[in-house]
Order: structure tokens, then sequence, then C-alpha cells
């Protein structure tokens, strides 16, 4: 394992992990930051984080760590922690394209001794049943031979700056019982709220692919609910807020489940089951009834519209908010798009405004140019799918044409005296 006193880490991949992971390992060791991005590289030198995650005060605080979008500036790193997206692709499927990737380049720097430990969400397994062999062939070295492996599962909460990284108890690993005390000890320096050791890497994996499953189907249980009490004419809130006066009972929210965890890594989980000959079932009719709440959103809409004697091609409809999550600039895997397409397939023009997002990023990634301003245009319908602080106070009936028009609060935080429609 790594014998090296003080270890000089390098942190492959610069996100809403890699980035604060990289700030406070940089105030107690040596770190080098990569990216390949780089504006991103750029953009953090000067002490800026896009992603709001981190403040410029809390980079320079970090006074070990550098960032480089030349891999070949790792060289001299002796551990690598590597953070990289595991999204999935239009099947559903895992796309390990970019865990490979960096496992390659981190392959081609190994030297003995060095330890790689894994950050991005995967299926039990993944780790060393396929990135080890990426990084021996890479490297030309052998596993637990030459060079060690770990994994610590991310439980970073993008826009929650209560529990930020040092404060979420840490999951390590490792792939001998002397690596596994390394990293545990690693991760331990940094971790305020302590670690915890997992008998192995696949256990580790393993945890961390049940914690957002489980969450998710819990969500697919009350937007299930939410499905049927709407055709029973009950609201879903009203149902919740009763049958929460009980001590043990789970209070989850309806809405759309988006983001790069819950909503993509049952997926993960899933596609492990299947290759081994099992076909998970709850976890899946779980990832379809979260999967079909946009569109259920946007056909409510319509049958309103033309309940309420609109024409749906002549209609124009304002979504207020984009991001996958409240207070975030994250717009990955945000299922808030279901609602535009939908919207759009049935021939009606659809603003959306979200003063949290970034405009270019929306437009490179989705194809969707959000509006800036929504002062001086009044809509036929008002959707507002996500709960930035800026919404909460927006006086919803100036948004509104006339009185046909409509608003349907997804996340119902607004006084149920101003809308239609809320889940």
């Amino acid at each position: 394992m790594n014998q090296y006193p003080t270890p000089k880490i390098g942190i492959v991949g610069l996100g809403y992990v890699g980035l604060p992971l990289a700030v406070e390992f940089g105030k107690k060791y040596p770190v080098i930051g990569f990216d390949t991005n780089r504006e991103r590289i750029t953009q953090l030198s000067a002490g800026y984080d896009s992603t709001l995650e981190t403040e410029k005060c809390q980079i320079d605080e970090s006074i070990h760590l550098s960032f480089t979008h030349d891999v070949g500036e790792l060289t001299s790193c002796t551990v690598y922690i590597i953070t990289v997206p595991t999204p999935i692709d239009i099947f559903k499927k895992p796309d390990l394209s970019y865990l490979m990737k960096a496992s390659a380049a981190i392959g081609k720097l190994l030297k003995q001794g060095d330890t790689v430990i894994y950050e991005s969400t995967v299926y039990p397994g993944c780790t060393e049943e396929d990135c080890v062999p990426v990084l021996e062939r890479s490297s030309d070295l052998v596993y637990n031979e030459d060079f060690f492996c770990g994994y610590s599962p991310e439980r970073i909460n993008p826009g929650d700056k209560e529990r930020t990284l040092t404060k979420i108890l840490k999951i390590t690993s490792g792939s001998t019982p002397e690596t596994a005390d390394f990293v545990d000890q690693l991760y331990g320096s940094i971790i305020e709220a302590g670690t915890y050791r997992a008998p192995s890497i696949k256990v580790a994996e393993a945890a961390k692919a049940i914690e957002n499953a489980q969450r998710d189907i819990n969500i697919s249980f009350v937007n299930e609910l939410a499905l049927i009490f709407d055709r029973m004419g009950i609201d879903t809130n009203d149902v919740l807020d009763a049958a929460g006066t009980k001590w043990n009972f789970l209070k989850f929210k309806p809405g759309l489940v988006g983001g790069h965890c819950i909503g993509v890594d049952p997926y993960y989980l899933v596609h492990k089951a299947q290759s081994l000959g099992y076909f998970p079932q709850v976890i899946s009719s779980g990832r379809l009834v979260n999967d079909g709440m946009g569109m259920f959103i946007a056909r409510k809409i319509l049958k309103r519209l033309i309940a309420n004697g609109l024409q749906i091609q002549h209609c124009n409809v304002l979504i207020l908010g984009f991001t996958f999550k409240e207070n975030c600039p994250d717009t990955r895997n945000t299922r808030v798009v279901d609602i535009y397409h939908e919207l759009i397939d049935f021939g009606l023009s659809v603003d959306v405004h979200d003063p949290w997002a970034s405009a270019q990023a929306v437009q490179a990634e989705y194809a969707i140019g959000l509006v800036s301003e929504i002062d001086d245009v009044q809509y036929d319908a008002v959707v507002l799918a996500v709960a930035h602080r800026q919404f909460q106070g927006l006086d919803i009936n100036r948004l509104k044409k006339d009185s046909r028009s409509i608003v349907f609060d997804v996340k119902s935080i607004i006084d149920r005296n101003l809308v239609d429609m809320r889940l």
C-alpha cells in the first residue's frame, strides 16, 4: 500500500464532488485538482466556482491546492481520487465512459505503491471488475501488489450549505486491510463527522447505490398516491399532512425526481441485478412512476386549459424553474424538461425562467433558451416547477393573462388560494 509519509493527492474531476474534496484536502496536503474543462480551471484558478458550492475565500484558504487541465501534472501524486460523472445513456443504461477514460489516464501515471480511490457512484463490483483491469492495462502494474484501490462514495447534497462535505459521515473502504486503514485515516483527517469503514469495496459501492434507490422508491410511492388521489379529487398534501401526525409516518413529498443521483443511481442497481439474472420489480416500477410525472403534470395543464375554453395551440406557458432542485444551479438530469417537451409537442408556446440556472449551459445541453425577465408578459398557464426562494414571494396573479389562466404549483409552496392545481 501507499508508504509515503505525506500523500500528494490528485483529484480527477472538479465538479460538485471533486472541488469541495480538493479544497478540504488542500488545507492539509499537497493537492492538484484536474479537470478537462479549461474554462473551469481558469475560473477556479481565479477563485470562482460556477456550481456555487464553494466560496472564493474557501478556495483561497486551501493553501496547498493548485489546478490544472494537463493530466501529466499529476505524475508526482501518490494518491488519485476519481470523482468523474457516471450518468445513464438514452436507454437508461450506465454510461461508464468518463470513468473508463479517467482510469486509463491515471493508469498511465501509476507508480509502485500508489493508491487510486473512486468516489463516482457505480454499481456493486464496478471498481474491481471494470476499473481495475483498465488501471492494470494502462500501467502494466499488478493490482494489490504494485498499486491499491479504495472506494469512498460521495454524499454531496448540491445547494445544501449546512450538510457540507466535512459534516457528512464518510463511508470508506480499501482493497486490502492495510489500504482500508490508509483510506479511512486519510478521509478521517478532514471529515469532522467521522468515517465508517465498510468491510469491502463492493459493500461500500452497494451502500451508496441503495441510499438513493431507497429515496427514489419512497418518492415514487407518494407520486403514485398523487396519481390516485388526483382521480379521487383529493389534495395529496392534505392527505400527507393528516397521515404525518403519526410519529412513524415518513413524510415524503410528491414531485419531479431528477438530478445526478436519485434519478440515475437506481438504474445502476437494476443493470447489475439484470446482469446476474434477476429483474428487480420494486426499483424498476419506482423509476417508471417517477419518470412519468412530468408528462402527468403537462397533461393536467392541457386538460384544464381546454376545459377553460382555450385553444391550446394559441396558449403560452411560463415554467418557473429548470434546475433539478431548489436554490442550486445544477440542471443535470432535470425532469422539468419533460413538462417543457410535452407542452411543446402539443403546440403551446413555452417560456422557461430560472434565476439560478446558467442560460448558456441550458442552451448547450437541452437546446432551450431561458428568458431572463418575466415582468412584461402574461401567460395562459404558469407552472411553478422548482421551489427557488425567489419564487416564494412572487405575485403569481400578475403573470396570469385573465380569469381563464391557470397556475400549477408542483412544489406546493404558494398560498393554495392562489393556485388552480398542485400535486
